[in-house]
C-alpha cells in the first residue's frame, strides 16, 4: 500500500528530530518585535530541544509511537515545573497540587499583561511562561506531524502560528529576516525527511528478495544531495524575499495587521477622563486606605495626562523599559539641590480599587512589597503593571516631599533641555475665548509663577461652582476644547474642568502644564496602628489636578477645583508675605452624588476611545488559542482529504487511475474500522468487502468489481490507453463504493472516520511498537 513508510533507524530520527527543533526555535524568532531582549527565546528555544529531543529518546527506547506525544507533554510539565514552579514542585521537577493553581495565576498574568503592555513587551514571569508553553505545545505538534503521520508539509501549520502573531500587533508584521529564515528551515526540514525516507525504502528493498526487481545502489552521492538542499534552501530564501518585496501591503491587510498598534498590547487604562460617573455615585466605595506619619496628607496619583488634542487629554505612549523597576526611582525632573526635600515614608493598603496604575504621592523614590511586576514610566513616575493590579496590594512607599518657596518658583528660568515641546502644545483651533480668558486673568503678569497663581485664583473665585451635574445637563462632560469654551462661560462643573482649563491656558500663557489623575488626600479616623493614624480614601476623592513645570524645582501642583483637596502654600496670593499654610478642605464632591452602581471605583477613569478594552486581549487570545487547537484536531481530516485529492487527480491524468481508485477504496474502508489485509490480492479484498451490507444492491457489487477487475487489469495486464471517459467511469465506481461503505455505520462511527481516519495511522504502524529497522 505505501512502499515508501519504512521503519526508521535512531539516526534518521534524531535528524528528523533536529530539523524539527530548527524549525521551530528559527520561527519563534518572529516574535522578537514583539519581546524585548533575547532572554525569552532562549528559554523557548530550550523548552522546544528538551521536549523534542526528549521525545526521540522515548523512541529510541522503544516507547509505543501512539505514547510519544503524550511523553512529550509530559516532558513540557516537568520543563515548566522546574522553572515556574518554584517551591510548589518536589524535587525542583515534579509539580504538586499546589503548582496548578501557580501555573492559572501565570495564565492570567499573561493574559493581563498582553492587554497591558506596549510593544515591545517585557518578558516578565508570566509572559515567559506563556510563551514557554505555547512553544512547547507547537513543537510537540510539529514532532507528531514529522515523526508520529510522517507529513512534514503539514507542519508549516504551528510553524506560522509565531510567525503571523506580529501581524495582528504591530503595522511592520513579521520581520523579512524571520520570514526567511524560517522558509529556509522549512526546505530542510523537507530536504531531511526527503533523504530519510530514501535511505529507509533503499535499506528496506535490500533486504527484500521476495521481488525480482533491480534497485538503485543503496548509497547516494553526499556532494549531489547536498547541493540539492542548498538549492532547494537558496530557492526558498529567494522567494520569501521577492515577495515581501513585492507585497508590501501584507503586514497592513485585514488578515496580517492594521494600520495602527493592535488591541493584543494596549494600555491597560486608557486615557480619556470621565471621572463625573464615579464622583456622582449615590453611595462611596472604599478605594484604598493608608498609614503616614507626621500627619502626611498627600495626593495620589496614578496616571499622568500630557498629550491634548483639542478634543481630549491623553497619556503619551511609551514602551515599559524593563530596568525601570520600582526599588529605587530617580528623583524628579528639573529639581535643583536649593529646594528643600524630606523623604516621608507611607504604608498603603488597597481595599477595593483594581487597576493596573499603582496610587502613589508624587514623587516617590521606592516602593517595596507589591506582587507582580511593576515598573515606572520616565518624567511623569508612574508606576504601572503589565501583568499585575492593585487588588489585594499591601505595599510600603517612600515620597519626596518638596518645599519650594515663591521665591524659588519666581525666580524659574526658562525651561532647559529638550522634550518639554509636548507641555506647551495647543492645536491650531483654540475657541478664541480661551485666548482672551487667558490674556484677561494673566494681565501683565512679571513671571510664569505670577501667572500660574493669577489662574488658580480666577478659577477659585466666587465666579465659579462645583457641580458634578451641571456639565450634563448641559451637554460639556469632558475636558476637550469645545468643553473648556463652554465651561468659561457656564462656570460650573468638576475638577476635570478645572483642570484641563488650567492646563490649557498655562500653555497658552507659555507654561509647561499636564494633567494628574488620582486621588485627594481622603479621609483621617480614629484608628491608629503603631501610633500612625488611618486615612481612609474611597470613590468620591477620585480627582484631577494639574502641574505646571517651573526650571528648578519641577513639576509643581495646583488646586483650581473650589471645595476639594487643599491649595499649596506656596500657590497663594500673597504668599510670599507669610500667608499661613491652609488646611485640607473636606475630599467629598460637593454636589449631590447619583448614578453609578458598579463596584470598581476606577471604572469611569477611562472609556474606550479606538484602543482596547480590558476584555479585548482576552477575546483575542482566547480565539487564537481556539484557532491553534482546531487546526490541530483538524489537521488529521485535511490531510485525510488531501490526500484523496490526490488520487483523485491520479485519476483524471491517468497515472495509474485503476490503482489509485483502488488505494482510496481500501483507504476509506480502514477509515470505518474495516481492516482489509495489507498482503492480500485485489480479488481477495475484494471478496471481504463484499461482504458487508452496503454491497447487497446490484449496482454497488458491480461498482466493486468493476474497481477490482480495473485494478487487476492495470497490475497484471497488458497496458492500455486512459481516456477521460474511463477515469469518469472509475470516480462514479468509486463514489458508488465508498458510499456502500457507509451503509449500517453508526453517525459517530461516520464521524469518526472523517476526523481520525484510521489509514492515516496506518501510514505509521511502526512507530506504534512494531520491530524497527536494523540499527534502531
Amino acid at each position: 500500500m505505501h512502499p515508501d513508510d519504512r521503519p526508521l533507524s535512531r539516526p534518521q530520527r534524531l535528524a528528523l528530530t533536529a530539523a524539527s527543533f530548527l524549525l521551530v526555535a528559527v520561527a519563534a524568532m518572529a516574535l522578537g518585535p514583539l519581546i524585548s531582549g533575547s532572554a525569552w527565546w532562549w528559554l523557548c528555544a530550550f523548552v522546544a530541544a528538551v521536549t523534542l529531543f526528549g521525545g526521540a529518546g522515548l523512541r529510541a527506547l522503544r516507547v509505543p509511537g501512539g505514547l510519544v506525544p503524550f511523553g512529550e507533554l509530559v516532558i513540557l510539565l516537568l520543563l515548566l515545573t522546574m522553572v515556574f514552579g518554584g517551591s510548589t514542585s518536589f524535587a525542583l521537577i515534579v509539580p504538586t497540587v499546589d503548582t496548578f493553581p501557580l501555573f492559572g495565576d501565570l495564565f492570567e498574568g499573561a493574559q493581563r499583561t498582553i492587554q497591558q503592555q506596549a510593544v515591545p513587551a517585557i518578558a516578565v514571569p508570566a509572559l515567559a511562561f506563556m510563551l514557554a508553553l505555547g512553544v512547547g505545545v507547537l513543537a510537540v505538534c510539529v514532532d507528531v506531524l514529522v515523526q508520529t503521520v510522517r507529513m512534514p508539509a503539514l507542519a508549516a501549520a504551528p510553524a506560522l502560528v509565531p510567525i503571523l502573531i506580529p501581524g495582528f500587533i504591530i503595522e511592520s508584521g513579521t520581520e523579512l529576516p524571520a520570514l526567511v529564515f524560517s522558509a529556509a528551515a522549512y526546505l530542510l526540514l523537507l530536504r531531511v525527511d526527503v533523504r530519510v525516507r530514501r535511505r529507509a525504502n533503499l535499506a528496506a528493498r535490500a533486504d527484500d528478495d521476495r521481488a525480482a526487481t533491480v534497485v538503485p545502489p543503496a548509497r547516494t552521492p553526499v556532494a549531489s544531495g547536498l547541493m540539492t538542499t542548498l538549492g532547494l534552501t537558496a530557492a526558498g530564501i529567494l522567494v520569501a524575499a521577492v515577495l515581501a518585496a513585492s507585497t508590501p501591503s501584507i503586514s497592513t491587510s485585514l488578515l496580517l495587521g492594521t494600520g495602527s498598534q493592535g488591541t493584543i498590547f494596549g494600555r491597560g487604562v486608557t486615557p480619556f477622563i470621565d471621572l463625573g460617573r464615579d464622583l456622582r455615585r449615590p453611595e462611596p466605595r472604599p478605594a484604598f486606605h493608608y498609614f503616614a506619619r507626621d500627619n502626611d496628607r498627600p495626593y495620589f496619583t496614578l496616571l499622568t495626562l500630557d498629550k491634548f488634542e483639542g478634543a481630549s487629554w491623553g497619556v503619551t505612549e511609551s514602551p515599559v523599559d524593563a530596568d525601570n523597576t520600582v526599588d529605587e526611582l530617580p528623583l524628579p525632573d528639573g529639581l535643583d539641590d536649593g529646594v528643600d526635600v524630606a523623604e516621608h515614608p507611607i504604608e498603603i493598603v488597597v481595599d477595593e480599587v483594581r487597576t493596573t496604575w499603582l496610587p502613589l504621592p508624587y514623587p516617590t523614590r521606592s516602593v517595596e512589597g507589591l506582587n507582580g511586576s511593576w515598573f515606572w514610566d520616565p518624567g511623569s513616575l508612574t508606576v504601572r503593571s503589565v501583568d499585575s493590579d492593585t487588588g489585594g496590594q499591601r505595599y510600603r512607599a517612600t515620597w519626596l516631599e518638596r518645599e519650594p518657596t515663591v521665591a524659588q518658583l519666581r525666580a524659574a528660568g526658562p525651561v532647559r533641555g529638550q522634550g518639554f515641546e509636548r507641555y506647551l502644545e495647543l492645536p491650531d483651533d483654540v475657541p478664541p475665548v480661551i485666548a482672551e480668558t487667558a490674556a484677561e486673568v494673566v494681565g501683565s503678569a512679571e513671571t510664569p509663577y505670577d501667572a500660574a497663581v493669577a489662574i488658580q485664583s480666577y478659577l477659585r473665585s466666587d465666579d465659579f461652582e462645583y457641580s458634578t451635574e451641571a456639565p450634563v445637563e448641559e451637554g460639556y462632560d469632558g475636558g476637550g476644547f469645545e468643553v473648556i469654551a463652554k465651561f468659561l462661560e457656564q462656570k460650573s462643573g468638576y475638577c476635570v474642568h478645572f483642570a484641563s482649563t488650567m492646563a490649557v491656558l498655562a500653555r497658552e500663557v507659555g507654561i509647561p502644564s499636564r494633567i494628574s489623575v488620582g486621588y485627594t488626600q481622603g479621609s483621617a479616623t480614629q484608628e491608629r496602628v503603631g501610633g500612625v493614624q488611618r486615612v481612609e480614601v474611597d470613590s468620591h476623592d477620585l480627582h484631577a489636578w494639574p502641574e505646571l513645570y517651573f526650571e528648578g524645582v519641577g513639576w509643581v501642583p495646583f488646586e483650581p477645583t473650589p471645595g476639594r483637596g487643599s491649595v499649596p502654600a506656596y500657590s497663594r496670593p500673597g504668599a510670599d508675605d507669610g500667608a499661613q499654610t491652609p488646611t485640607a478642605t473636606p475630599g467629598a464632591s460637593s454636589a449631590p452624588p447619583s448614578g453609578r452602581p458598579e463596584r470598581d471605583p476606577d471604572r469611569g477613569l477611562g472609556a474606550p476611545t479606538g484602543g482596547s478594552s480590558g476584555g479585548g486581549g482576552w477575546w483575542f487570545g482566547g480565539g487564537l488559542i481556539v484557532l491553534i487547537a482546531a487546526a490541530v484536531l483538524c489537521a488529521p481530516a485535511a490531510s485525510r482529504a488531501a490526500q484523496r485529492a490526490a488520487r483523485v487527480r491520479r485519476i483524471h491524468r491517468g497515472e495509474r487511475p485503476a490503482d489509485a481508485a483502488w488505494e482510496e477504496l481500501l483507504a476509506s474502508a480502514r477509515d470505518l474500522g474495516v481492516r482489509v489485509e495489507a498482503n492480500a490480492t485485489p480479488r481477495a479484498a475484494a471478496a471481504q468487502l463484499a461482504d458487508r451490507p452496503g454491497f447487497g444492491p446490484p449496482a454497488a457489487a458491480a461498482a466493486l468489481v468493476a474497481l477490482r477487475n480495473a485494478v487487476e487489469h492495470e497490475r497484471f495486464g497488458p497496458a492500455r490507453h486512459a481516456d477521460e471517459a474511463s477515469a469518469d467511469r472509475l470516480l462514479t465506481a468509486l463514489s458508488t463504493a465508498r458510499a456502500a461503505l457507509a451503509v449500517g455505520e453508526p453517525i459517530a462511527e461516520r464521524y469518526r472516520a472523517v476526523l481520525v481516519p484510521r489509514s492515516l495511522l496506518d501510514r505509521v504502524r511502526p512507530s506504534f511498537g512494531e520491530r524497527p529497522a536494523a540499527g534502531a
